[in-house]
């Protein structure tokens, strides 16, 4: 088996701000990140897959149809929008990174087989970094 791993950006605002918690809970929670006005970020999205080689291409997955599919689920509905207000599944769910992966999971995999519809190539690994020093990974 192969893994193939593409690596996609786009930024994004947010503000993490919990419903169920008081101001002062989300203010100590979040810190700066609870700023009324959000702030932003410049994401890197990462997405593997795996499968064997194709013996007619030589390749693991169609790394167009995959492009395309991120862009359509990913990308377009989340580059240059604040989270929150822009993005329906975040009205109500704190846009925490580990959030957005698990967003990011759910989208690709209601469209996958759609996209690839063989056993092959599989989605593996989605691993999204915020920051330079935080990366939420889900195998």
């Amino acid at each position: 088996m192969i893994r193939l791993t593409r690596r996609y950006r786009f930024s994004a605002s947010h503000r993490l701000h919990s419903q169920q918690l008081s101001e002062a809970q989300n203010r100590e929670l979040y810190g700066q990140c609870n700023n009324p006005r959000g702030h932003g970020h410049d994401y890197l999205l990462e997405v593997g897959v795996r499968g064997p080689v194709d013996q007619r291409s030589g390749r693991v997955a169609d790394v167009d149809a995959l492009d395309g599919l991120v862009a359509g689920e990913v990308i377009r509905p989340f580059d240059h929008r604040n989270l929150n207000q822009d993005v329906a599944e975040f009205a109500s769910t704190v846009p925490t990174a580990e959030n957005l992966a698990l967003e990011v999971e759910r989208r690709l995999r209601a469209r996958w087989s759609g996209v690839f519809p063989g056993e092959w190539p599989r989605l593996e690994r989605i691993r999204i970094w915020e920051t330079k020093r935080n990366a939420i990974e889900l195998p």
